[in-house]
């Protein structure tokens, strides 16, 4: 195998652990909204509004574990820009994405705020509040 084609393979390795993580993402946020809307309207029925406490906890279990699977992706988008600059002897198709993680970008915390699931979670809070208010 030649050492170009050793880069592509695991830049490809890589690149399908990005995809998963991505997947992943996407996966995550339909279990919470199949959840929120199921447990919404079986609360609602019952006419316990303080009940969506439990919706609110639901909701912040899953975009700390979406901020996770956001984090790893992110780990591996460094490993990956690191493996494409490499020199063609030094690929050695580790995985190991340690260097990263104590990267501002790639901590759980940085990825809750960002734009791709603030943007998501906080309405979804925001309606859930709303729903128990009204």
């Amino acid at each position: 195998m030649s050492e170009n084609e050793k880069r592509l393979k695991h830049l490809e390795l890589i690149q399908g652990v990005i995809t998963r993580m991505g997947g992943n993402l996407f996966t995550l946020r339909g279990w919470m909204i199949t959840l929120v809307v199921g447990l919404s309207v079986a609360f609602l029925e019952v006419g316990r509004n303080e009940l969506q406490v439990i919706l609110v906890l639901v909701v912040l279990i899953f975009w700390i574990h979406d901020a996770y699977f956001l984090s790893l992706e992110r780990s591996y988008r460094c490993l990956y820009d690191k493996v494409r600059k490499l020199k063609e002897d030094a690929i050695d198709f580790s995985m190991n994405t340690s260097e990263f993680n104590n990267l501002r970008t790639t901590s759980i915390w940085y990825c809750m705020l960002s734009n791709t699931l603030a943007y998501f979670y906080i309405p979804t809070l925001i309606l859930i509040v709303l729903i128990s208010i009204f």
